[in-house]
């Protein structure tokens, strides 16, 4: 089967960009659904096989100019076989259920292919030329959604990783567990951001339903009847994030005494809550479990008919946590909060942008972006535009 998504190898990467239907097979790429015309004259859909020299995330060029082929005996348009193409006949196994039946060549002019993607297309489109004379409009690029292997976190691949050349590192981004408290305006759009990352785990921690006032602050655009369900959030963000992300995990809880296990074996934590008092039993609660964790705050005030306020981002990490506690970095007493962010105004680009620095924190702070500042405190002025960065590791 594919490698884990974040290793496809840029050739192959190209094949599925470009609608092709391909995968990778007891380490032989293979194509599945192309046209081609049998004896009868009827078009029929069949599979390319080809070794695959290289590793699973790096290509390499092809160690030969021909494939396999699994299907009937290609015809031209006119039902001729199309012996000038085929080097054998011989019906082959080639591990698991592939198995193949003929052996092409067709060898480019300049004695070799460049790379598997000009190679594959070359012999399908060979094949469905002659299918298109009869069918015209028929295609090899079939455009059908590949799904990942098991032991992916995605339903589909990312096939952009690889071919941008940066599987390295986005393997950086492999956490086994992550888990975001609290799935309001902040929450839902840092869960928007993780769920493309190949967490294997994310983990949903909120007590509150999903209303109609939340729609507004969320990414993407809720059904009216998801909001009539009266789900807890959880459940409907976990529905939601389920269609690209298979290890969404959701608690319908409020983190207290009670359920701060919660807050266990996590690799990372993000709190998006607005309630100060609360902040206190989880921060300490992930210092002592030493958890690392960012903390996002929104300040919001009406100032000469126009909204000004703060966007905060705070990392606590093992290594450097004095900052939270010696200057106060974490509003952790009551009558710290912002009332007028609480009486749930829509500023979802803020939540947006607030998530935005916090999963960019984490990424830098994972290797992914480079991290030339080390800051554990910043803070963005909305008026000003500003970005403050403090208490540098």
């Amino acid at each position: 089967m594919f490698p884990k998504p974040t290793n496809l190898r840029p050739d192959v990467a190209r094949l599925i960009e470009a609608g092709y239907e391909v995968t990778i097979e007891h380490d032989h790429l293979v194509m599945r659904g192309v046209p081609y015309v049998n004896v009868n004259g009827h078009v029929l859909r069949g599979v390319l096989v080809s070794t695959l020299p290289g590793s699973l995330s790096v290509e390499a060029p092809p160690d030969s100019h021909q494939v396999w082929f699994a299907g009937e005996y290609p015809c031209d348009a006119t039902g001729k076989r199309m012996e000038y193409i085929i080097a054998s006949a011989q019906h082959y196994l080639i591990g698991g259920a592939l198995a193949v039946d003929f052996h092409f060549s067709s060898k480019p002019r300049s004695g070799a292919y460049a790379g598997h993607y000009e190679k594959m297309v070359t012999y399908a489109t060979i094949l469905e030329s002659q299918a298109a004379a009869i069918e015209p409009g028929v295609t090899a690029r079939t455009g059908r959604v590949v799904a990942s292997p098991d032991d992916s976190p995605f339903e589909y691949f990312d096939n952009a990783s690889g071919r941008a050349g940066i599987a390295g590192l986005t393997a950086k981004l492999r956490k086994r567990s992550v888990a975001i408290l609290g799935l309001g305006g902040t929450g839902s759009y840092v869960l928007d951001f993780l769920a493309k990352a190949p967490i294997v785990n994310i983990h949903l921690i909120d007590g509150d339903i999903f209303e109609q006032h939340n729609a507004f602050r969320a990414p993407g655009a809720a059904p009216a009847e998801s909001i009539r369900e009266h789900k807890p959030k959880v459940e409907y963000f976990a529905q939601v994030y389920s269609r690209i992300h298979r290890g969404i995990v959701a608690h319908h809880a409020y983190v207290t005494e009670q359920t701060i296990d919660l807050l266990d074996g996590h690799e990372m934590v993000f709190i998006c809550i607005d309630n100060s008092e609360a902040k206190a039993i989880i921060v300490a609660a992930l210092e002592a479990n030493g958890t690392p964790f960012i903390d996002v705050g929104m300040g919001v005030d009406e100032v000469d008919g126009g909204l000004t306020g703060q966007l905060r981002t705070t990392l606590s990490t093992p290594a450097n946590r004095n900052h939270v506690h010696e200057r106060g970095r974490i509003p952790m007493t009551a009558g710290r909060g912002n009332d007028l962010y609480a009486r749930n105004i829509q500023v979802c680009e803020l939540n947006a942008m607030n998530a935005c620095l916090a999963v960019i924190r984490w990424k830098r702070q994972c290797g992914f972006y480079k991290d030339t500042e080390h800051e554990h405190f910043s803070l963005f002025s909305i008026d000003g535009n500003h970005l403050l960065n403090e208490d540098a590791a």
